[in-house]
């Protein structure tokens, strides 16, 4: 079940009426001082489902049927997690992995098959530990941040999905509490006021990656 933490307790949140999905992906959410405002703020949108994956999943076996579930009724989907060691959380990649599978999420086939998520939006919304000033070829991450999307970006091309330019606050542990403020209440206003983004027009849609079942046989024999 989707949930969400307030106050330390676990919030169930209802999956009626919502076309936004949130996934929520942070190890330490005690430690937080960014990631876990904006899931909170998230969680008091009506059109909008929550899912902590780190309180939903403890163990880590993530229902799948479920998650999938919420996507079909989802036009928006948002990753909502801090960078970390230029990635996601553990528990973020593992749900990639086993919710957006073969032959429904992606991959060639009949009567629909491999189209689930095509047509929908992909938005990431991240913050690093580090100042953007970090993320330059003089700092000491070496690239500027985009060099670190081109994952996100494929998997939402491969999927069909619309990949949409990300929310980043930089040095989210020790930028000033104003500032935190402020990037939570821009997150709230674009959640709620989703589609009607002024950039949304200049954004093309994706047509889906075709991979053959040659690439990728039925049974996903691991390599």
């Amino acid at each position: 079940m989707a949930t969400s933490i307030t106050n330390d307790a676990v919030v169930p949140a209802t999956a009626h009426g919502t076309d936004i999905y949130v996934i929520a992906a942070h190890p330490a959410w005690r430690e937080s001082r960014v990631n876990r405002p904006m899931m909170e703020a998230a969680y008091t949108l009506p059109r909008v489902q929550v899912q902590d994956l780190y309180s939903s999943y403890p163990d880590y076996a993530i229902d799948v049927a479920s998650e999938q579930a919420a996507l079909a009724r989802a036009k928006l989907v948002v990753l909502l997690h801090p960078i970390q060691w230029y990635s996601m959380p553990a528990l973020q990649k593992l749900w990639l992995d086993e919710v957006l599978t073969y032959g429904w999420a992606y991959g060639g086939g009949e009567n629909g098959a491999g189209r689930a998520l095509q047509g929908k939006d992909l938005w990431l919304v991240a913050t690093t530990g580090g100042p953007e000033s970090s993320y330059h070829p003089q700092g000491y991450n070496r690239y500027f941040f985009d060099a670190f999307l081109p994952p996100y970006e494929q998997s939402a091309a491969l999927c069909g999905m619309r990949f949409l330019p990300p929310l980043i606050l930089h040095g989210a542990h020790n930028v000033e509490q104003q500032v935190v403020l402020q990037h939570v209440e821009t997150f709230r206003q674009r959640l709620q006021s989703y589609p009607d983004w002024p950039e949304m027009d200049d954004i093309e849609q994706c047509a889906a990656c075709v991979v053959p079942m040659r690439d990728r046989p039925v049974e996903q024999a691991q390599p």
